[in-house]
């Protein structure tokens, strides 16, 4: 799987179950040292509407779960394939969902892609309820199927609006209202930045394994030479300090189409605390952000368009141009 975690022969064998049996409704299955094992039954009693109803015991406000459910209320219909969901409540912990809603595609395919109808992602306890199920359907009704790829850049939205509702890790540092690991010289590199040092170019990235911020390099460039200067390979974030009469922080936030799902997953989750934590433990005012895909994108005139577009909406009333990147 991407994120190094595997479903358990366990779990594989409760499936086998869960597709024959006359009595379970739906599988319950957790992460435990980076394995995927079962975690409980849901029994069945009578619809599948109905029995959606036994779930909210066990659908906690902290804590992701995957819930394998058969959706034929006889195991001798037709049909007899399952939905798959993944529930990220918006308090469970960051890693936690990271992990989570990077591995549900990858465990449908390894407990057999043929065996599931659908995938759903959801992150309210309510949308597990008659009620809840009755609007999925009308939605999907009303949407386009997703290509796999689709899939996988709505579940980096979906991690990005996880984060910015405010979401918490557990046993990370803070600094004021933000909660963010950081690793060595990090903060020292960004009080630099402020403070005018030689570098003008501060660049940072999260590491995937240990969810930490990490210093990539602090150097100087030139304008004309910044895209060169961003991998383009990994994502990235950097901070630049332009050469203009108030020396102005622009905030770049790289995320190439190439990388792992789960690498650009923790950098969009993230995006937001990393610029709170340059103003908090860096002393930064950011006076612009650019986020592009591609560090190509990061061209000179793009950064100048930035600066320039006040002046002409000051004096002409000129629209801004469209930039290269999201804001």
């Amino acid at each position: 799987m991407q994120s190094g975690i595997s479903a358990s022969q366990e779990l594989k064998t409760a499936l086998g179950s869960l597709i024959t049996s006359t009595s379970q409704r739906g599988l319950l299955a957790t992460i435990q040292n980076e394995t995927i094992v079962p975690a409980g039954t849901i029994a069945a009693s009578s619809t599948f509407a109905s029995d959606l109803s036994a779930l909210q015991p066990h659908l906690q406000p902290n804590a992701a779960l995957y819930i394998l459910l058969r959706r034929a209320d006889s195991p001798s219909s037709a049909d007899k394939r399952l939905v798959a969901v993944t529930y990220v409540p918006n308090a469970a912990p960051v890693r936690q969902k990271m992990l989570f809603a990077s591995t549900r595609l990858t465990l449908v395919r390894e407990l057999g892609g043929e065996h599931f109808a659908e995938s759903v992602f959801t992150t309210e306890a309510a949308e597990l309820t008659s009620e809840g199920w009755e609007k999925h359907l009308k939605h999907e009704e009303q949407a386009n199927p997703l290509t796999a790829e689709e899939q996988s850049l709505q579940d980096i939205k979906n991690a990005e609006a996880l984060e910015s509702r405010g979401t918490r890790g557990q046993g990370l540092a803070q600094a004021g209202n933000l909660t963010l690991r950081s690793a060595a010289g990090v903060s020292e590199a960004l009080q630099a930045l402020s403070q005018g040092s030689d570098a003008n170019l501060v660049q940072l990235r999260m590491d995937p394994a240990t969810e930490t911020l990490c210093l990539v390099s602090s150097t100087t460039v030139v304008l004309s030479s910044l895209a060169d200067a961003l991998d383009p390979r990994e994502p990235r974030y950097a901070f630049y300090r332009h050469d203009d009469a108030e020396a102005s922080i622009v905030f770049l936030s790289t995320c190439p189409s190439g990388a792992k799902i789960r690498e650009r997953m923790l950098h969009a989750a993230s995006r937001g605390n990393v610029v709170r934590l340059a103003q908090a433990e860096g002393g930064l005012q950011v006076a612009k952000r650019l986020e592009a895909t591609n560090p190509a994108e990061v061209t000179e005139a793009a950064v100048l368009a930035e600066f320039r577009t006040e002046d002409k909406t000051e004096s002409k009333g000129f629209a801004k141009p469209k930039r290269p990147g999201r804001r």
